[in-house]
């Protein structure tokens, strides 16, 4: 018979490390929700401007009135302004079909953020049938004028290859080029790739370099990410003020990520003095937002009540959200609840499942619980299985778990123990979804 289960409850969870932060997508592509939704200011006299004025002044009708004899004259400027009026149905019903015939007539000559519109709609499927190649096409006419805008937008499509061959040096060259315009969306992802090593040797000064930009100018991306290279030590020296510093500005404008990575330092006392209430307060507006860290923190809170009253209904109810995303230290700490009883009434069977579905993932604490679970007969006996989980757990550096390992094979025969030794060797860890 193998030890019980004692203290295998993961304690909070600090700061989620910086590199798994990095190695999510280049932001998304700019959408048709972006699109231009006022009339352009462009100096011309005589009914242009008298169109302009009139749409300042919330008289569509009259806009689009004086607006469409310029447009069929072939006037670009009034041709781009009547694709807007149509996209955004100002003065008439909303035609994005009817806009995309303006946006064209004015981009054939030439009108950079015509050739913007009509690439975000070939891109989006908005208006035209959904085409990433003309989305490029037209995209790489605006960039080619200077529109920060396309230059990001295509970068982005080299950089993952959409509607273009993936060229990660086209990509760093559009970014820079809209970066240096002070486009805040191309300096984060400049920062990102310089981070990653994507397409340009890893610098994380470089990084650094280009997230403060990014975040100087309120972008909040790049302000979480300077807080967790302040934070890690990386491309800076560690300073858990700069990064509380950054981490707020980011979490102020509702970033789940930066509300969760704070939440944790005030639960650690890591750059602040240590406060159970505001990191709660935090880590629920990031769980809130579905922020799988944000709601397995919560979860702890309310386990040991730190910060808020203690709740078994509302932990376990916070770690089932955070399990259903996969997280395996929401469902290790399931199995432990449900082990105990903690919230419910004690149910090995249910324990078993959440320690199953952690230690496939490769979390060595349930590997642990688990082989013992198997050892003690909570469930079904299997040695067999108490021994492969226990050999996975030791193989990790689990403490215990070699002694748990002995303990079990003293009960074994040679071929049970063969098998087991088989079965270690041949698992491989499951990803959660």
């Amino acid at each position: 018979m193998c030890e019980d289960l004692e203290g295998v409850d993961l304690i909070r969870v600090a700061l989620a490390a910086g590199g798994r932060h990095w190695v999510r997508l280049v932001r998304a592509m700019l959408a048709g929700s972006l699109m231009l939704v006022a009339i352009s200011g462009a100096a011309f006299a005589g009914a242009l401007e008298d169109s302009l004025a009139a749409h300042e002044n919330g008289d569509d009708a009259t806009a689009l009135r004086l607006i469409r004899p310029l447009a069929d004259q072939g006037n670009s400027d009034a041709q781009y302004n009547l694709g807007v009026i149509y996209f955004t149905g100002q003065g008439v019903a909303r035609d994005a079909a009817e806009a995309a015939r303006w946006f064209r007539l004015a981009a054939d000559q030439g009108d950079a953020m015509a050739q913007y519109n009509l690439g975000v709609m070939y891109f989006s499927g908005v208006g035209v049938p959904q085409d990433r190649g003309e989305a490029a096409k037209w995209y790489g006419l605006a960039a080619r004028q200077g529109n920060g805008n396309a230059q990001f937008n295509l970068g982005v499509m080299y950089q993952r290859g959409e509607g273009v061959a993936q060229n990660l040096d086209e990509a760093i060259h559009w970014f820079r080029l809209a970066a240096d315009g002070g486009y805040a969306p191309a300096q984060y992802n400049l920062g990102f790739m310089f981070g990653n090593g994507q397409g340009v040797p890893q610098d994380f000064a470089e990084a650094v370099r280009w997230f403060r930009l990014a975040a100087a100018r309120g972008d909040p991306d790049a302000q979480y990410s300077l807080g967790l290279r302040y934070h890690n030590g990386e491309g800076v020296p560690k300073d858990d003020n700069e990064s509380i510093k950054w981490l707020r500005l980011a979490a102020e404008q509702g970033h789940a990520d930066a509300s969760s990575s704070l939440g944790a330092m005030y639960s650690l006392g890591q750059g602040v003095a240590q406060n159970h209430a505001e990191a709660a307060k935090w880590l629920r507006l990031a769980a809130d937002k579905g922020n799988v860290k944000g709601q397995f923190n919560l979860g702890v809170m309310y386990e040991h009540g730190d910060g808020v009253p203690q709740n078994f209904g509302e932990a376990s109810r916070w770690y089932r959200l955070a399990a259903s995303q996969g997280d395996a230290a929401a469902q290790l700490n399931l199995g432990v609840m449900s082990r105990d009883g903690e919230g419910g009434p004690k149910d090995a069977a249910e324990a078993i499942r959440w320690f199953r579905l952690a230690a496939d993932q490769g979390l060595a604490l349930a590997q642990f619980n688990l082989g013992l679970m198997y050892a003690n007969g909570l469930g079904p006996r299997d040695d067999v299985q108490a021994d492969m989980w226990l050999s996975l757990a030791e193989a990790q550096g689990t403490p215990d778990a070699r002694r748990n390992r002995e303990l079990v094979e003293r009960a074994m025969t040679s071929a049970q123990t063969a098998e087991a030794r088989e079965l270690a060797r041949n698992w491989k860890p499951k990803p959660g979804p």
